[in-house]
């Protein structure tokens, strides 16, 4: 996977959420965002994977610009699963249906194709108990654990996580994240916003810091985590690490 953010703006009113970042990442499996809350990290996973324009900068995955034109951005997130912070899931669907529907009327699957791939995805991060509750009825892990399903379930070129365990406690965040370690496994491309410092370190080979909406800095996610180059990097892992 190759990424190129080039003097990247996002502003919100006058919110500047992102200040010109800069980012090129030539070839990784597994990229993780990281930095303090209200530092940029999700609004840059929500540029990269499409469901948000940059008000100006240059935006490249694989080569392909993202940029600001809508056709655009909906035809690559056809390619690409997302999995949000709060699940986003029907609430008035069973969680098999929430995963099969989108397969049926987005990506074209037959209902019963669909059906099946969704129940092969149940088995696989073992909620085949559940496939028939609804969001309500399921802990927030399984409800994430679902929403990752739903994400693979069309087979896409990249997953894009945004703080998939901010609002779990520990024990649910420990399910989510043997989640995706299996999907790691299994050599999916995997960008992910995370806080989860340890996880970021373990999971991604390449780390990326971003504060005050600009790149401190980036590289091996062993590098960035354990050895940081700059006065923020250090400031903010000390605090992260309790060094």
């Amino acid at each position: 996977m190759k990424l190129l953010l080039r003097d990247v703006v996002k502003r919100y009113g006058g919110l500047h959420a992102l200040d010109g970042l800069t980012l090129e990442i030539e070839d990784t499996n597994c990229l993780a965002l990281i930095g303090p809350s209200g530092g940029g990290k999700s609004t840059t996973l929500r540029l990269v994977s499409g469901l948000e324009a940059p008000t100006s900068g240059c935006l490249l995955v694989d080569g392909e610009e993202i940029g600001n034109d809508f056709e655009r951005r909906r035809q690559f997130r056809k390619q690409v699963g997302i999995v949000f912070q709060a699940y986003n899931l029907f609430p008035h669907m069973t969680a098999l249906a929430n995963v099969a529907l989108p397969l049926e009327k987005v990506h074209g699957y037959p209902k019963a194709d669909a059906i099946q791939k969704a129940r092969s995805l149940f088995e696989r991060f073992q909620l085949e108990d559940h496939m028939l509750k609804k969001p309500a009825e399921l802990s927030g892990g399984q409800n994430q654990r679902v929403a990752i399903a739903r994400a693979m379930a069309p087979d896409p070129d990249i997953i894009f996580l945004d703080e998939p365990t901010s609002a779990l406690d520990p024990e649910m965040t420990v399910e989510v994240l043997d989640a995706i370690y299996s999907l790691i496994e299994t050599d999916k491309r995997i960008v992910i916003a995370t806080h989860q410092m340890g996880f970021a370190q373990r999971a991604a080979d390449t780390v990326a810091l971003i504060a005050e909406g600009k790149l401190v800095e980036a590289g091996s996610s062993n590098q960035v985590i354990e050895n940081p180059q700059t006065i923020r990097g250090q400031k903010f892992l000390a605090a992260c690490l309790d060094r």
